[in-house]
């Protein structure tokens, strides 16, 4: 049977400018960035033959709607290129106007699927979904969650609220251990079996309300920061926004503050920097930042001195450390809210270190890296401490001092053991990048290293 020219999807190439090499080329690049492998082989023959009306496989299709919304600058849908009827494209969170219980529930069951979950795992991390709602929509969500009509007639209890934060308090503890690849599906299925229902039962006060869809919105975030650290990034950015807009309905600025905070950390890392910038900033409004308390001021400061180091503001990214440094020394031991309760002397550092980085200064950022290794608890920040000397390492062979970076890298090595995190695999991956103009060189130390490396990557990630 002959096939019909795809004329949806050419169009739209057509409103891109690009040739069918340089589409391709894009494809490749947003399916690298979400760590999709089987979809990185696609040649202009492939858009060759989807033009012509062979539909694309496996993930394909989304990765082209992604990579097309980067070009464009607005969301393509699956029906805009040809390869889905309107209905079939799916809600995700970064749909402000549909319900975000529902969308959560249907979230969660895929994450809990092995199968839903891998393919969620490799779908492409959305650009366009980063955009936020006007403030009009941040002042109603509260007015919109209490006039939703309970669907149990359960009355929530403050039991049921202590319950959802000492799990969070747990598994948070356990993510800092450990790291986010391990023991979400356990956080997921109690989110999704017992704390998401709660927001659907009756409350007796307002003040009920709040504190409970505070407390669902929170483990939400949790589930997102795990997946993130698992580098599970589409997946994460989904249960970030979706807690973003539950704390919005709890009227909890902090805590939305909090959130934002972490996608635009995310963001950082991914490399879009004016979109995180422009969450870190929105984080730091009068609403969030300015009613957290110093510990959690000083977080949100420190990640939007981070935005501002990856857009090259020099001024505006020391001054924006500054204020942090104020906030933490502000702090008291008992005043914050638990989801910051780590954020001490030791994750200062590493953050002020990782802007200074960004912005070219590599002996600053190594003096910073070295002062958070010398003050973090490393037991119960196990995660963020091998990560710590992997940066510190190398930001040493950035400045030609291979030897003691290889005497970083080893202690990162170590530290670890145990862990099961994205991100510690990425210092791994970076640490053999920044080895190979030395490997053949480099002696018995690279070769134990290179030995390890590779050990340590079957497992941590």
């Amino acid at each position: 049977m002959a096939r019909t020219r795809n004329t949806a999807l050419a169009a739209v190439l057509t409103e891109t400018g690009w040739s069918q090499t340089q589409t391709a080329a894009a494809f490749v690049r947003v399916a690298s960035a979400c760590g999709a492998r089987d979809e990185m082989r696609v040649t202009r023959s492939h858009v060759s033959m989807w033009l012509a009306g062979t539909r694309p496989s496996g993930q394909a299709p989304h990765i082209l709607c992604e990579t097309l919304s980067r070009k464009l600058g607005r969301r393509i849908t699956l029906a805009e290129i040809g390869l889905a009827a309107p209905t079939a494209q799916a809600a995700d969170g970064s749909d402000w106007s549909v319900d975000p219980l529902t969308l959560l529930a249907e979230l969660g069951s895929d994450d809990l699927d092995m199968h839903r979950r891998k393919m969620l795992a490799s779908t492409a991390y959305s650009v366009a979904g980063l955009a936020l709602p006007p403030a009009a929509w941040w002042e109603s969500a509260p007015r919109v969650a209490q006039e939703r009509q309970p669907a149990s007639p359960q009355r929530v209890t403050s039991a049921d609220v202590d319950d959802v934060r000492e799990l969070t308090d747990f598994f948070s503890a356990r993510d800092q251990q450990r790291g986010g690849s391990k023991g979400r599906r356990a956080l997921v299925g109690y989110l999704r079996g017992e704390a998401l229902p709660l927001l659907s039962s009756r409350f007796s006060t307002e003040s009920r309300r709040r504190e409970t869809y505070s407390a669902v919105a929170e483990m939400t975030y949790l589930a997102g920061w795990m997946a993130f650290d698992a580098s599970e990034h589409r997946t994460a950015q989904r249960y970030l926004t979706l807690a973003a807009r539950i704390a919005a309905e709890a009227g909890d600025g902090p805590l939305s503050g909090h959130i934002l905070r972490a996608l635009a950390h995310q963001a950082v890392d991914l490399g879009h920097p004016q979109r995180a910038l422009e969450l870190a900033g929105a984080s730091m409004s009068n609403d969030r930042y300015g009613q957290a308390g110093p510990r959690e001021r000083a977080l949100l400061g420190i990640v939007h001195a981070r935005a501002l180091a990856v857009t090259g503001d020099r001024s505006g990214t020391l001054s924006a450390v500054s204020r942090a440094e104020r906030d933490l020394s502000q702090a008291d031991a008992d005043e914050a809210p638990s989801r910051v309760g780590f954020f001490q002397e030791a994750s200062l550092a590493h953050e002020t270190a990782c802007a200074l980085r960004d912005l070219g200064q590599p002996r600053d950022a190594e003096i910073h890296f070295r002062r958070s290794v010398a003050t973090r608890r490393r037991q119960l920040y196990a995660r963020t401490h091998s990560v710590t000397l992997g940066y510190l390492g190398a930001v040493q062979v950035r400045q030609g001092r291979l030897d003691e970076a290889c005497a970083t890298w080893t202690q990162s090595l170590d530290a670890m053991s145990g862990i099961h995190s994205g991100r510690a695999r990425d210092v791994i991956v970076r640490m053999q990048s920044d080895l190979s103009p030395v490997r053949k060189r480099g002696g018995r130390q690279v070769a134990e290293l290179d030995r390890r490396a590779r050990d340590l990557l079957r497992i941590v990630g």
